[in-house]
């Protein structure tokens, strides 16, 4: 009976964890859907993060496609009828899913106060595949899967995104040059609240159902949901109303550091271009929900507003900023595997529930610190459109 209770407290810790990284996932990926429309004037701060909210959690109840992805395609925690894999038993295997989340969250935070536009997606996927290799080795990852629907879309989306977003924009300008430039940015910022709209309820069709995959394989682990029963019914209403809500907390919490990057940092985005890039960034976001891809959307945004910044012709895009979110991009699988896999490590020497505990204490400590480290220099609402500067960290605004 101890040992049952002690595995129902495990599940309801990995329960919360899932919850508390979709809201990382939310505030971290706000500027995905409304920097441009901040930083051109098209929608007020406060504004474009309650409209963006809202539709996380319409987006969130409009599909399942990628949440079942997560449940098969990271880990094989499962076999095809559902039962646990390779002797795992309900404790390791819901211990393995803590850990990973646990990375995922704090390479998210780390990312945050740095104000790089890093990938939620690829901080859980990397947080997983560490914790899944510590606990189960090598055969525990569903390495097909990884390569195709993460590793492959990760290289693609952003080179794509930029070459519509490129095309779109430079159309844009070609067939509106003889518009006076005040009534072209108007009639582009009325637009832009449209696209940046679809931008939101694309990332809730898509963020949103990664934790609910997440979810999904705990309950799996532990006994309480089968496959089959997904297959059947679908996930249980609960978890999809839990993950939206999560996901919408966060969004209209802010994320002011990365939007500030990303509408001030890369590129001085006019209407036009700030249209053309949230056109593409929802275009492709949705077409990858379709079909089950778990793309980030950090990548295809940040892939778009560059291609606006390569398509206006005399616009000046800063490389060097764009540098250093490429190379964030490709140690944050690495980085958040060590995390899950040194989580799991610890969680397993101590051993159980205790175990378990004593990795979510730190990750709240750790959490707490990395908060009031950004307190020191505050960007909010007020400053997040304060004009460049390339020697004041990303993170930060004066």
């Amino acid at each position: 009976m101890e040992y049952m209770s002690g595995e129902l407290l495990i599940l309801i810790l990995v329960i919360v964890t899932a919850i508390a990284f979709d809201f990382t996932n939310g505030f971290h990926d706000t500027g995905n859907a409304m920097a441009t429309s901040i930083a051109t004037g098209a929608l007020k701060p406060k504004a474009a993060v309650t409209l963006s909210a809202i539709l996380n959690l319409v987006g969130a109840f409009l599909s399942v496609e990628v949440a079942a992805t997560i449940t098969r395609d990271v880990l094989n925690i499962q076999t095809d009828t559902g039962d646990l894999a390779l002797g795992l038993d309900p404790q390791t295997a819901m211990m393995i899913i803590f850990a990973g989340l646990v990375g995922g969250i704090l390479w998210n935070l780390i990312t945050w106060l740095l104000g790089l536009p890093s990938s939620s997606s690829h901080a859980l996927f990397g947080g997983l595949i560490g914790a899944g290799l510590a606990g189960i080795g090598t055969a525990g990852v569903n390495w097909g899967g990884i390569m195709a629907k993460v590793v492959v879309p990760a290289f693609l989306s952003p080179a794509i995104a930029c070459a519509i977003a490129a095309v779109g924009t430079w159309l844009v300008y070609a067939f509106t040059k003889r518009v006076n430039a005040k009534r072209r940015e108007t009639g582009f910022r009325w637009g832009q609240i449209g696209t940046a709209s679809l931008v939101s309820l694309a990332h809730g069709t898509g963020d949103a159902q990664k934790t609910m995959g997440v979810i999904a394989l705990a309950l799996i682990a532990h006994g309480s949901l089968t496959t089959t029963n997904i297959e059947e019914h679908g996930l249980p209403v609960w978890i999809i109303f839990v993950c939206g809500v999560a996901i919408a907390l966060g969004t209209y919490l802010g994320g002011w550091r990365i939007i500030r990057t990303l509408g001030k940092g890369l590129v001085e985005i006019d209407s036009p271009q700030g249209m053309a890039a949230e056109a593409s960034s929802a275009a492709i976001i949705l077409t990858s929900s379709t079909f089950g891809m778990a793309l980030s959307t950090t990548h295809v945004a940040t892939g778009s507003i560059l291609g606006s910044g390569v398509g206006k012709p005399g616009a000046q895009v800063r490389w060097g900023v764009a540098g250093r979110m490429a190379a964030a991009w490709l140690i944050t699988m690495p980085a958040a595997g060590i995390v899950g896999a040194l989580c799991f490590f610890l969680e397993n020497g101590i051993g159980g529930l205790a175990g378990a505990i004593t990795v979510f204490v730190i990750l709240v400590f750790a959490s707490l610190y990395m908060y009031l480290h950004s307190r020191r220099q505050k960007v909010d609402a007020s400053n997040v459109n304060a004009d460049w500067d390339d020697n004041v960290p990303a993170g930060s605004a004066r």
